[in-house]
């Protein structure tokens, strides 16, 4: 074990966040899982705890070896993996299955093991690094517009367009990530305005078709339309229960809230494990619970940048910046849902929330992260450390 930690490479700070948000969510998931079980029947809440324990293992797991691969590595990678998360998000589109209370296709059940694989996650992560990469090869040359249509946009497009019947919030997630990843890696501003109002002129031909023919995607536009309305209009208790019900728990919380495990919210709270985990850490431990845990998403936001301003390259720069703030930006946007100032998204919580997929992608971006950080294996300036002709990882990534 201490050979383990001898071994730990990267920023320490990112470490210790890490690993005190995931010790931390064996709490609220072990008490907000009797839901699943006293109301919807699904397993024990040992059976929870154990399961959301070993997702946590093999995430750190993930960091862990991710943490060691060369930054430069993932130029390759991603090239490599783009084709692959787009014939998966193909795949889980056409007959993919169902989760929870959704309504769309979005998982891709693993045979034997008992839970599902959500491919929009991967594909978040990979369509990032991919235009990390294209925007690092671009910095120092004036592109037009025409000529990152090809290599740049249409990517883009092909992997937002797959995610977007199943799953609306994600797909505005990564478009709007993808596009402050584009104005931070110095991409022409004009050129992204057109984007913006190209990618709206699609959505809206995306809502008029979904509305014209409602058997192509069933319920969809409905769901969306339905959420909005629920924000706008809070009076319509009925279709606003859950966020009521979350409001409830924050109000009924008070500073010091009512202590672990003693949460009433949890048991009437749809998802309470997963997309409204907030409310029940806020009705737990109080605001100082709530603000102590928005206080680590917002130091990590701190050693996000800190590590990117650091890193000895444009890629890495834009790289750290791709993956990272993702993960904040999902963080607060579910607490923003918690607090009804944010319609409802079905956003987890990164680290805290019960679920694998998002789980593991947060992991992989965190290690790729400090795969950034780790110092002994940045590239010196005459290119990779330890460069290996033979391996066609390396020989690609060094091409790239």
């Amino acid at each position: 074990m201490l050979k383990l930690f001898q071994n730990i490479k990267g920023d320490k700070a990112i470490w210790a966040i890490a690993a005190l948000l995931a010790l931390f969510s064996f709490l609220p998931v072990y008490s907000a899982s009797s839901n699943l079980v006293y109301v919807v029947g699904n397993g024990t809440t040992a059976g929870h705890l154990i399961k959301h324990a070993l997702l946590l293992f093999l995430g750190f797991g993930i960091i862990y070896g991710i943490h060691k691969i060369p930054t430069h590595f993932f130029k390759g990678l991603s090239l490599i993996a783009l084709p692959i998360v787009l014939v998966l998000l193909v795949f889980v589109l056409a007959q993919g299955t169902t989760s929870g209370e959704t309504n769309a296709s979005r998982w891709i059940r693993i045979p034997f093991v008992g839970f599902g694989f959500q491919p929009s996650n991967l594909a978040a992560v990979v369509l990032l690094i991919y235009v990390a990469r294209y925007l690092s090869k671009i910095r120092e040359v004036t592109v037009s517009f025409s000529e990152s249509i090809l290599p740049l946009w249409l990517p883009v497009f092909l992997v937002v367009v797959l995610i977007l019947p199943a799953n609306f919030s994600t797909a505005a997630i990564i478009f709007t990530m993808v596009l402050m990843l584009c104005f931070l890696g110095g991409y022409p501003t004009k050129y992204l305005i057109g984007i913006i109002g190209t990618g709206l002129v699609c959505l809206t031909l995306f809502v008029v078709t979904a509305k014209a023919f409602p058997d192509l995607f069933p319920n969809r536009v409905d769901t969306w339309m339905s959420r909005i309305d629920s924000f706008t209009s809070p009076e319509d208790t009925e279709s606003n229960y859950q966020i009521e019900r979350a409001k409830i728990a924050i109000a009924t919380g008070g500073i010091f809230g009512k202590g672990a495990g003693k949460s009433v919210q949890k048991h009437v709270l749809p998802q309470s494990s997963s997309d409204f985990i907030y409310a029940i850490i806020v009705e737990e431990y109080g605001l100082i619970g709530g603000f102590g845990l928005m206080f680590f998403y917002l130091f990590l936001l701190f050693r996000i940048v800190v590590v990117a301003n650091s890193a000895t390259s444009i890629f890495s720069k834009l790289l750290v910046l791709g993956v990272g703030l993702p993960i904040v930006f999902q963080a607060l946007i579910n607490m923003a849902v918690a607090v009804e100032l944010f319609p409802v998204t079905g956003q987890n919580l990164p680290l805290i929330s019960s679920g694998g997929t998002s789980s593991w992608m947060t992991c992989l971006a965190i290690g790729i992260i400090l795969s950034a950080s780790n110092k002994s294996l940045v590239q010196d300036t005459n290119g990779p450390t330890d460069f290996d002709e033979n391996n066609p990882l390396e020989v690609l990534s060094g091409q790239l």
